[in-house]
């Protein structure tokens, strides 16, 4: 006999675990199935334990600065091992934590290798392998929330020894000397600064035109100045046409903007190209669930074309982020349970990218919104020109907003510098607020703190800067 449920959720990453708290909130009986850790990726293998990596080259960079704060620091060194435990632990206390929400929550747990058999009027139908058994589940709705797994170079397959994915540039068993970095996204960018600043000698391949090509080209363009500045060497509008490792280093045929290849060696080299979704051999195919590119097609609540199935997170496309996953799940689970939650709306997801500077945006950029059609008023104001960001010795980057000029809407904000991965979340609440900039500009920001720069923005753009 199976177990039945109300609801099914395959993955327990940021989306999966975040629906099942939802669901149990509302009363609806729940199983969450996963194949390794409850957390997902970005809890064991993304998002947390590289800000925990993040952390130590920071603290390792201002201790070889601390001269530059009136303080001495001598012998400054770092030990590998004891950074990379010090990442694997904060991940496994998170962990930790998601089985006791699990538990406190009464979600029951099934480990193993789901895959989804039935849907439809005659309810949804679950099988999980767990080695040598399989363990049936019944539930009228299943959501799939099985993520994605970072994309191989056709011609150069991640070995973990020269050529590494994200999963293995966490762990890292020696540091790289001399390290390449294969796409100049958030996690390449990410992975080139920790790298940068632990010492190794950083390139950044990216075919697009510019590094972080999703960003604002005024922030993409600062960030070029601010990583070249630190030493790391970016070769944009460049292919790559071989990744050739062998036991001391890897060879790399870089493919020029002007077309010219040449061969280079590195120790390392990391691949950050982009992911896939993680919708094979799940059960999608025999029950006609429609996917594009591999990504599951839903609405604006995560349903899917056949009754029953919903999915959420990265194995729905883009953006990437745990956040949206997170959101998307809850959406999901109100609708599910019959109620009337506001469709998803990607147009106020913050993007963030914990680099050194920092990078943080959401809505449109000055470029999306000319294209828009819009008449545009754009304010941008410098961290020199805030007093908190000076005391900090963090006096470089900008805070830029733009608004349409007829109406005064914050159609989009991006930021570089530091701690701007925290401030964003006052413009997205601006956003999700339909404020105006009548309304940011009454607002009071506390003195001295590096918010201000949100407000004077929003002044300059208005021509009422006081501070630049």
């Amino acid at each position: 006999m199976a177990d039945t449920y109300d609801l099914v959720i395959l993955g327990s990453g940021p989306g999966g675990y975040v629906a099942a708290i939802r669901a149990s909130q509302l009363g609806l009986k729940v199983a969450i199935v996963e194949r390794e850790r409850l957390g997902g990726i970005c809890l064991n293998w993304g998002c947390i334990p590289t800000k925990a990596l993040l952390r130590t080259s920071e603290i390792y960079h201002y201790m070889q600065n601390a001269e530059s704060y009136g303080l001495k620091a001598d012998n400054v060194g770092f030990d590998l091992a004891k950074i990379v435990d010090r990442s694997r632990k904060v991940a496994g206390q998170l962990n930790a934590g998601v089985k006791g929400l699990m538990k406190k929550n009464k979600v029951t747990v099934v480990e193993g290798v789901g895959t989804v058999t039935g849907a439809g009027k005659t309810g949804g139908k679950l099988s999980v392998k767990q080695g040598d058994k399989t363990v049936e589940l019944e539930a009228k709705n299943i959501i799939v929330a099985t993520g994605a797994r970072a994309r191989d170079l056709p011609f150069a397959k991640a070995d973990g020894k020269r050529i590494w994915t994200y999963r293995h540039a966490m762990v890292p068993t020696e540091m790289p000397t001399k390290l390449l970095v294969i796409g100049s996204g958030a996690i390449g960018v990410e992975f080139a600064s920790f790298y940068n600043d632990m010492g190794a000698d950083v390139t950044i391949v990216e075919m697009l035109p510019r590094i972080l090509p999703v960003e604002d080209e005024e922030v993409s363009a600062f960030m070029d100045k601010a990583l070249t500045k630190q030493g790391i060497k970016l070769l944009t509008q460049t292919g790559l046409e071989g990744l050739a490792p062998s036991a001391n280093g890897v060879t790399a045929k870089i493919k020029a903007k002007d077309g010219k290849v040449s061969e280079e060696t590195f120790s390392h080299a990391i691949i950050a190209i982009g992911i896939v979704p993680n919708t094979e051999n799940i059960g999608l195919e025999a029950l006609g669930v429609e996917t594009d590119r591999g990504h599951i097609k839903t609405d604006g609540y995560g349903r899917t074309n056949v009754d029953g199935i919903w999915a959420i997170g990265d194995v729905t496309g883009a953006p990437w982020l745990a956040h949206k996953a997170s959101h998307e799940g809850i959406i999901a689970v109100e609708k599910i349970a019959g109620g009337s939650p506001h469709q998803m709306d990607k147009a106020n997801i913050p993007g963030c990218t914990y680099s050194r500077p920092q990078v943080a945006s959401v809505g449109m950029t000055e470029a999306k919104a000319k294209e828009a059609g819009y008449e545009l008023k754009v304010g941008k104001f410098p961290f020199i020109g805030n007093g908190k960001a000076i005391a900090l010795g963090e006096a470089e980057g900008f805070v830029k907003t733009v608004f349409d000029a007829k109406t005064g809407e914050l159609l989009g904000a991006h930021m570089v510098g530091a701690e701007v991965t925290e401030l964003i979340q006052g413009y997205v609440v601006a956003r999700q607020l339909e404020t105006t900039e009548a309304e940011l500009m009454e607002t009071v920001f506390a003195h001295p703190t590096l918010s201000e720069m949100m407000h004077e923005s929003v002044l300059a753009a208005y021509g009422r800067a006081i501070h630049y």
